[in-house]
């Protein structure tokens, strides 16, 4: 189960995801957030209450990464990513990729 808030506002793109994001959920997320990539200038995911991201979650992070940086866009920011999150991070070099900030 993945549940997502969603934030638009002046082309910044703010999302919190509480849940999972796996290959279950992320084909519907991957979804919601290519449709509004267009109108993104700007965007930060909140990973505070992600409690588990797979492969085909970070390939929805990829893909949204890959248009920022055709469109000149700045980095997509990770936000307050816990330590189950960040180990995947750190293996697959993702905290390299986008903008990573560890959660306290």
């Amino acid at each position: 189960m993945l549940n997502t808030n969603k934030q638009l506002d002046n082309g910044e793109l703010f999302i919190t995801l509480e849940g999972r994001l796996d290959t279950l959920t992320s084909p519907g997320f991957d979804e919601e957030l290519e449709a509004m990539l267009p109108d993104v200038k700007k965007l930060t995911l909140d990973f505070k209450d992600l409690e588990y991201i797979s492969s085909a979650g970070l390939r929805t992070i990829l893909a949204a990464q890959q248009f920022m940086e055709d469109n000149d866009l700045p980095n997509v920011i990770v936000l307050n990513i816990n330590e189950n999150v960040r180990e995947t991070f750190e293996l697959t070099g993702f905290d390299e990729l986008v903008e990573a900030h560890w959660a306290e």
